[in-house]
């Protein structure tokens, strides 16, 4: 899709868990001076380097507060000059932190900030309400653009996750929002992708509520990965298993 107010600069950090790299995004209405960058990623002085060519930077936002999103926020933070703002103010610099359903005027936009827990208690979605025909989000984490996210527990939540993503499904009502992932492609579909995902996720707790019945209800987390997450690739098995401990946190519940 063409988004006239975005530019992705996609950081060199691939691998199992960040897919093709961080994407960094750079917001600016046509004509705008200044602008927005969301996530600078990892310490990388190339990528860095390709962000602030885009600059000036007025606003640093940070989905959430993960290595691979963060690491560079001290660093760019001060070559800008701009105030980074997130949830959390542990990762707040010369700014105050957002929160939800808060609209920040800037870069000749107006985003919004919706606070979109679950992935990480700090996650956090960006809300383009007038980008393309109807709208776009970038997500962060919180929606990939290929395979589904992990739940951080125990920083992460299940139960917070699911109420994340029925929030939003409802912003694909009337037309396809489209969605701006931290990693992978872009989808055209918000609604469509949040339906998928908490399908995914029922089918999940389907699985570990069967391994609970065949195994014993006091089952360790490892014990639940090896049948649910069986065929898991060994470099990603930490991810696997923080899941598990979030689905098993919130059946126990």
């Amino acid at each position: 899709m063409e988004h006239p107010s975005v530019a992705l600069v996609r950081a060199p950090n691939p691998g199992p868990m960040t897919l093709d790299g961080t994407n960094s995004y750079v917001l600016r209405a046509p004509g705008a001076s200044g602008c927005v960058v969301v996530d600078p990623g990892p310490l990388d002085d190339a990528h860095l380097d390709a962000l602030a060519a885009h600059g000036p930077v007025e606003l640093i936002l940070l989905t959430h507060h993960h290595h691979d999103h963060s690491d560079a926020i001290d660093a760019f933070h001060t070559r800008t000059g701009a105030p980074v703002r997130a949830i959390d103010p542990t990762w707040c610099r010369d700014a105050s932190p957002v929160v939800d359903g808060e609209r920040i005027a800037v870069a000749g936009l107006e985003v919004e900030i919706l606070a979109t827990p679950g992935h990480t208690a700090d996650s956090l979605c960006v809300l383009l309400a007038d980008e393309g025909e109807h709208g776009a989000v970038l997500t962060g984490d919180t929606v990939l653009g290929s395979g589904t996210t992990i739940i951080a527990d125990p920083d992460g939540a299940l139960g917070p996750y699911l109420d994340s993503l029925a929030r939003l499904r409802e912003l694909g009502t009337p037309g396809p929002v489209a969605v701006l992932p931290g990693h992978g492609p872009e989808l055209p579909d918000l609604r469509a992708i949040c339906e998928a995902y908490l399908a995914h996720r029922e089918e999940r707790l389907d699985q570990v509520r069967a391994a609970l019945a065949a195994i014993g209800p006091d089952a360790s987390t490892e014990a639940v990965t090896d049948i649910v997450y069986g065929d898991v690739d060994p470099a990603v098995r930490f991810a696997a298993e923080a899941s598990v401990r979030a689905q098993l946190a919130y059946l126990r519940a």
